[in-house]
């Protein structure tokens, strides 16, 4: 099963690449990092620019363009909003929040940048991502992480939107 999931992810990370507006796929992947010297968690979601953006559309504001010249600092504020409502991450048991960093456009996908500071022991981690399962049925969350030697990749969709990783 966990060579399904990593084969999986590298067969649909490519499909990231393709500089279509349209797209057979209906997946993001989340990578989260543990860097130990800055006792944090960094985060990077990876979510279709179109898919966002329909998402916001709906969700918030149906004049949202997601571009480089749009309003950024209401976009962000809104990406912050459901991001926060849509990933939530547990360590060692307690909820935790994560600061916005920031975004980027790179081809059709939207990076988001998150962080959690403060994190100096890690003995479990239990991410739920819900990203887009709220307006693309057939969305899948791909969850990468790297943490303390460990990589694991999970597949999470909207009836098993839930991973967990112990350490102990």
């Amino acid at each position: 099963m966990k060579s399904l999931y990593i084969i999986l992810a590298l067969l649909i990370t490519p499909l990231f690449s393709l500089n279509k507006v349209d797209h057979e796929y209906y997946v993001s992947v989340t990578e989260i990092k543990y860097a130990e010297e800055q006792q944090s968690l960094q985060i990077i979601s990876q979510i279709f620019i179109n898919d966002f953006e329909k998402l916001l559309q709906e969700r918030y504001d149906q004049n949202i363009k997601l571009a480089p010249d749009s309003d950024s600092k209401l976009i962000e504020k809104y990406m912050q909003r459901y991001l926060a409502d849509k990933l939530k991450i547990k360590v060692n048991d307690g909820v935790v929040k994560f600061k916005y960093i920031g975004k980027e456009y790179k081809d059709d996908i939207t990076y988001c940048y998150l962080e959690i500071e403060n994190v100096s022991e890690i003995k479990s981690i239990e991410i739920t991502n819900r990203v887009l399962f709220d307006i693309l049925p057939e969305q899948q969350n791909i969850v990468r992480l790297k943490l303390l030697d460990k990589n694991k990749s999970f597949l999470l969709q909207p009836y098993n939107d839930k991973c967990m990783l112990n350490f102990n």
